[in-house]
């Protein structure tokens, strides 16, 4: 008798981690620490991650703390290694950009009980000496910024074929970096390709800024790209590329944002500014917070590895606004409609600076992979 009432403990208790492991229970709100290294207000990468902590409060019984470390690069090691010891403080840690990758995969194994969110980089997996357990409790989270550039490029080369007001008959585009650094350079090779998708004699100026918050080295290297001829300009930047946004507005041309809605963010306080900017190349970092943070509440948070978000799964794309209706013709519209399903559908596959083959800055229009789409079929070329 009491060996039966003992296995049907054992069965209860089984059942009970199942139930347990499929969903995490909430008898306290669950405690969110979001690590800027940098600053808010970039209306930008960094805002876009904030909103995405927000909506989880909406959302969720979650309690977020947000920790800006500043500009100066000397303070985010150990700003984040403070916010990590404070164990007492936070259940799931989340950090962003390429600068913390070493910096988070050499602590993460001191904190097991911990969760931590990588965006837009990936913890060092595969090197056991920065991983010492494998960073089995890290969720790194990447975005195909290639996939949402060639959009860009796409709709930059195509406004710039359209002949409309503000538009010149040189196929020349631009593109300021904040730094030249792979993630970037993946922005600008996609953003190349899509420009080479419309119009083969496309041109597109690349330059660095050196820098992520200084809006007038921005409106500098913009300003001379305008008078190069160039139409239209894609900004990524950070806050150095609001100043990509005054020069557009200066000398009547166009530009792109980046990460965020920029438009749409600036159009209150700066309305002249967000008329120029047709559109943005969306890096949906605060839908993947959210994602992530939904997730890990369902027990189905795939800690311990990477995952990429690309057009597909909502990870990227173009800002689809009244500015960008009002200002797109229709036919480019239905073009890059098309090109989205394309390659959803893996008839274009967009080059990257990652991976086996990877792409370069300034290759030319010669060498891209070659595609059976006809962006002329909605251009009338």
């Amino acid at each position: 008798m009491l060996r039966k009432s003992l296995s049907a403990f054992i069965v209860v208790c089984m059942l009970f981690a199942l139930s347990a492991s499929a969903g995490l229970a909430q008898d306290e709100p669950l405690r969110v620490v979001y690590v800027v290294n940098g600053v808010l207000g970039d209306k930008s990468f960094f805002d876009s991650g904030q909103r995405g902590v927000e909506m989880a409060m909406d959302e969720y019984d979650i309690d977020v703390n947000t920790i800006e470390l500043g500009i100066d690069p000397a303070n985010w090691e150990t700003g984040l290694d403070d916010a990590m010891s404070d164990t007492d403080s936070y259940d799931i840690l989340i950090v962003g950009t390429w600068q913390m990758i070493e910096f988070l995969s050499r602590r993460a194994h001191l904190y097991p009980d911990k969760t931590f969110v990588l965006f837009d980089a990936s913890a060092l997996y595969e090197d056991a000496t920065a991983c010492v357990d494998g960073c089995t409790n890290v969720y790194s989270v990447l975005y195909k910024q290639n996939e949402g550039s060639f959009l860009a490029g796409v709709y930059g080369a195509a406004m710039t074929a359209s002949g409309g007001e503000g538009f010149n008959d040189a196929a020349i585009l631009g593109a300021v970096g904040g730094q030249d650094i792979p993630v970037i350079n993946d922005f600008i090779v996609g953003y190349e390709q899509g420009a080479c998708l419309v119009n083969p004699e496309s041109q597109v100026l690349v330059q660095y800024a050196g820098g992520w918050n200084d809006p007038a080295r921005g409106k500098e290297i913009a300003l001379a790209m305008y008078e190069q001829n160039a139409d239209m300009v894609f900004q990524i930047a950070g806050g150095t590329g609001e100043g990509v946004f005054e020069a557009a507005a200066e000398r009547g041309r166009f530009a792109i944002g980046v990460d965020s809605d920029q438009a749409l963010i600036i159009q209150e306080t700066a309305p002249e500014r967000a008329e120029r900017i047709l559109t943005s190349m969306m890096k949906n970092v605060d839908n993947s917070i959210f994602r992530a943070i939904g997730l890990y509440l369902d027990g189905e948070l795939l800690v311990g590895q990477a995952e990429a978000l690309g057009i597909a799964e909502g990870g990227v794309g173009l800002a689809y606004n009244d500015i960008y209706f009002a200002g797109t013709p229709e036919n480019v519209q239905e073009l890059i409609a098309a090109v989205e399903a394309a390659v959803i559908a893996g008839d274009i596959t967009v080059n990257s600076v990652f991976g086996d083959e990877p792409a370069t800055v300034g290759q030319g229009c010669a060498a891209m992979p070659e595609s059976e789409f006809d962006a002329s079929m909605y251009l009338g070329n």
